[in-house]
């Protein structure tokens, strides 16, 4: 052959390959096609061909599926049996024959095929995870399970496959045995202790019973009273009672490792403390720190510990509530005290900032208040004169400053340092929230339009937080714009605002009176009860406070204010008047028909408390 002809042999070779690829493609589509709409038969015709050519799976898997939809039993076995001729190390093959097998109604055979394949089981591990997927994907978990139990015995290797048992056990709802797996590995292998706990936590969020939870404690319990000098079982049950919200057990536990394994459990019971602290149990979280700190200043827990206690105790001081003066006496008296031991200094920034709260919002007594303001002004003018602290805590200390200077009635001085930090964080959220004050700085002054127009911007804020409470304050001056064009009633309003920051509870409560008793109706009125109640409640009398919130929850239940009050009524009831089940049905209500509110995350936790 000349080399001329030859060249032509190639690109005419070349050039009939894509035909043909394209033939094939054409003839895949028709048979996809057909296979979608139910005509297997049809779709047979294309994919018998195709796979005679290619003898690829994909090709292999429609066909059988096709065979078995027509009941075309006697093909679909042949088709199988050849592809085991060639590809014998392939044992998923075997399952798709006992499925075929099954599918006649001869569970015998198919238990057969089902034995037979695992009894071929290798040293390979591909061919072991393929044939137990195949087991999975045709519901048969048992045999799954037990492909893996014979790959351990054939490799002499008990801790192969926890994962995959446990999850296959787990579906077949044996959890004693999912748990004995992973357990077993534990005890062989401690550093497994997270991806146990990650795949544990998974199992219990994904199991609507409480059988799992059940069962895991007592096992938990079983194996601490087996193994007492294993750490790692007192671990798992710190973890498990912290996801189970049982504090208390938590903390329990975290003790007894800490006195078994001092180097260790001290960490176990500061964690225990912060996570009962974010959760709002802040009677565990106190004796947790409590624990702590009673170790003395040499344990390396010792300082986060005194910030982290006094953090817990100013969050159970509710300020929305009557303060027992010498509860806030104590307090004060412990902040002077921590301050002057572990003085000031970026670290106990968080603390010299509640203290100043503390100071400012809370006065010891009439007397004291000029002080206490001064004193209070004094920790943030500290902690703005600190060098190398970020931009971000010199940006909110001034905002507190600022809204101090307005508690003390420096309104002017007050918009400076809003405008100062607004100016200098234009894109983030700080910045957002000095603009949100200044408007609310507008508001309090009577300048309803200006303020109006900045809350508008303000209600696209990234901040969900800022964004609802410029929406809620827009819309409060925009309803009371068109229904009173004097503005009269707002401006009553308004100053009544300040004054309830302001702590002059009887003077904001004759201003409410005065929008009562001067109209008949007026789009104020739930707003102006919702007030009051607040009123009621710093003064402690809560059961007049509880009147008033029931009161915007039945006859204001789909305005602005609504979930306000609802959530305000349930931290009532729980807190102050010890209603459990009227607290329960308020948090549940606000679940179940607010959806949207920003108080769902804190009433669901509530509600499950």
């Amino acid at each position: 052959m000349s080399h001329r002809i030859f060249q032509l042999l190639v690109v005419l070779l070349l050039a009939a390959m894509p035909c043909s690829l394209h033939a094939q493609d054409s003839k895949e589509q028709m048979a996809s096609y057909y296979f979608q709409n139910k005509e297997y038969d049809k779709a047979i015709e294309l994919y018998e061909p195709l796979y005679e050519r290619t003898q690829n799976l994909f090709y292999y898997q429609m066909l059988l599926q096709c065979y078995t939809e027509t009941a075309h039993y006697k093909e679909a076995e042949k088709l199988v049996e050849r592809r085991i001729k060639k590809q014998p190390k392939a044992l998923q093959l075997m399952v798709d024959l006992g499925m075929l097998h099954s599918r006649q109604g001869n569970e015998k055979k198919a238990r057969r095929a089902f034995d037979d394949a695992i009894d071929k089981i290798g040293h390979d591990s591909k061919q072991i995870n393929d044939l137990a997927v195949a087991f999975e994907n045709a519901n048969h978990n048992e045999y799954a399970i037990r492909t893996y139990l014979k790959a351990r015995e054939q490799m002499k290797n008990p801790y192969l496959y926890v994962m995959e048992l446990a999850t296959l056990y787990e579906k077949s709802g044996d959890y004693e045995k999912m748990m004995n797996e992973y357990f077993e590995l534990l005890d062989n292998s401690p550093k497994s202790i997270g991806s146990i706990q990650i795949a544990l936590q998974r199992a219990l969020n994904e199991t609507a019973s409480t059988h799992l939870a059940d069962g895991l404690r007592k096992t938990l319990i079983a194996r601490i009273r087996q193994h007492p000098d294993n750490n790692s079982y007192l671990e798992m049950m710190i973890w498990f009672s912290l996801q189970q919200h049982d504090f208390e057990f938590a903390l329990t536990q975290a003790k007894a490792v800490d006195a078994r394994f001092p180097e260790q459990g001290t960490s176990q019971v500061f964690r225990v403390a912060q996570i009962a602290e974010n959760n709002e149990a802040y009677d565990i979280a106190e004796k947790a720190y409590n624990h702590i700190v009673a170790k003395g200043n040499e344990n390396p827990y010792y300082f986060d510990s005194r910030v982290g206690l006094l953090n817990v105790r100013y969050k159970q001081l509710n300020q929305d509530h009557a303060v027992d003066p010498r509860e806030l006496q104590t307090l004060k008296d412990a902040y002077d005290q921590a301050l002057n031991e572990l003085g000031k200094e970026p670290k106990t920034i968080p603390l010299m900032r509640n203290y100043s709260r503390l100071l400012a919002y809370n006065p010891s007594s009439s007397q004291q208040s000029v002080d206490d303001l001064q004193k209070a002004a004094d920790l943030l003018y500290d902690i703005i004169d600190m060098p190398r602290i970020s931009n971000g805590t010199l940006a909110e200390v001034k905002l507190e400053l600022g809204d101090l200077l307005l508690f003390a009635g420096e309104t002017w001085d007050a918009a400076l340092l809003y405008g100062q930090v607004e100016k200098a964080n234009k894109n983030d959220v700080v910045g957002a929230m000095a603009k949100f004050k200044n408007a609310k700085l507008s508001y309090y002054s009577n300048d309803f339009q200006w303020a109006k127009s900045q809350l508008d911007v303000l209600r696209a804020s990234t901040s969900k937080l800022i964004a609802n409470d410029a929406m809620e304050l827009s819309l409060l001056i925009s309803d009371n714009m068109e229904e009173d064009s004097t503005y009269e009633m707002l401006s009553y309003y308004a100053a009544a605002d300040l004054m309830i920051y302001r702590n002059q509870l009887d003077s904001a409560w004759t201003l409410l009176d005065n929008i009562t008793q001067r109209s008949l109706s007026h789009a104020l009125f739930d707003e102006v009860l919702v007030q009051k109640a607040r009123i009621r409640m710093k003064q402690g009398r809560y059961q007049e406070a509880d009147t008033l919130l029931q009161f915007v929850v039945d006859h204001y239940g789909s305005d602005i204010l609504a979930d306000d009050a609802l959530f305000m009524l349930a931290e009532l009831n729980e807190q102050q008047l010890g209603n459990a089940d009227k607290a329960r049905q308020c948090y549940e209500r606000l679940i179940l028909d607010y959806p949207s509110s920003l108080y769902v995350d804190r009433a669901r936790k509530r509600y499950r408390k």
